[in-house]
């Protein structure tokens, strides 16, 4: 489990990174989500939006845990190679989506929109929630919603060849998203406008470039770290290593 540790680290900071994207694709919804809370139970704000976002990531965590076994399953062949090489390339772009360099990861999303026409009538027909129970639900379908980022992290998570792991990583991934969605929410707006600025999103992006380029196999992880080891090494690198050395 302790060896875990860096590679949850890093789930997180990808979920946090992506938080401009997060603004442009769901911070919209939160609002609608906010907007529709009845008047009556306008008190319990927080609490609809803790259980939103918590449905959200028990999907991710779902998704991690199906889309793990692929990669469990194929772990021990040519194709766990490939499986990492486009989970890299998904991240760096990405990175230029958020930096605002390159929108090709749109193209990614796209793939998803068929799923969500099914669930979205369904999330309609739950507004306006009413009590905790329902946020929840509501929140799991959401999670379902179209993102590049998801996917890239999904591709990502999978290509550690263990599905409760991939499980682990997601759902720390869409814990490390929470900070940015609760606070557009809750309205908190220098928060949101911090996370919209240029600069901000660029750095987000540079981050999640060396990200990507961290997760594509070769020499420079065993360079990067400093030590020898094999593949297994190479299976546990993450961006969280590059700011030691």
């Amino acid at each position: 489990m302790i060896d875990l540790l860096p590679l949850l680290l890093s789930a997180f900071v990808l979920g946090l990174l992506g938080g401009g994207h997060c603004l442009g694709m769901c911070g919209g919804l939160m609002g609608a989500l906010t907007m529709a809370i009845p008047p009556e139970q306008r008190t319990r704000r927080l609490r609809l939006l803790v259980a939103y976002n918590l449905g959200r990531v028990l999907s991710y965590a779902t998704a991690g845990l199906l889309i793990g076994l692929a990669g469990w399953a194929v772990a021990s062949s040519p194709a766990a190679m490939a499986l990492r090489v486009v989970a890299a390339l998904l991240l760096i772009s990405m990175g230029l989506y958020l930096a605002g360099w390159w929108n090709g990861l749109t193209r990614v999303e796209a793939l998803g929109r068929g799923l969500w026409k099914r669930i979205q009538p369904v999330a309609s027909r739950l507004m306006p929630v009413r009590n905790l129970p329902q946020a929840l639900l509501l929140g799991t379908l959401w999670g379902w919603l179209p993102c590049g980022l998801v996917y890239s992290t999904l591709l990502w998570s999978a290509s550690q060849g263990d599905a409760l792991e991939s499980a682990l990583l997601m759902l720390a991934f869409g814990v490390g998203t929470w900070p940015v969605l609760l606070a557009t929410g809750l309205a908190a707006e220098r928060i949101t406008a911090l996370l919209r600025k240029r600069n901000v999103r660029m750095l987000g992006g540079v981050m999640v470039i060396l990200f990507g380029l961290w997760t594509l196999p070769g020499p420079h992880q065993h360079w990067l770290m400093g030590h020898g080891g094999g593949a297994g090494s190479q299976a546990q690198g993450t961006p969280t290593q590059l700011h030691h050395h």
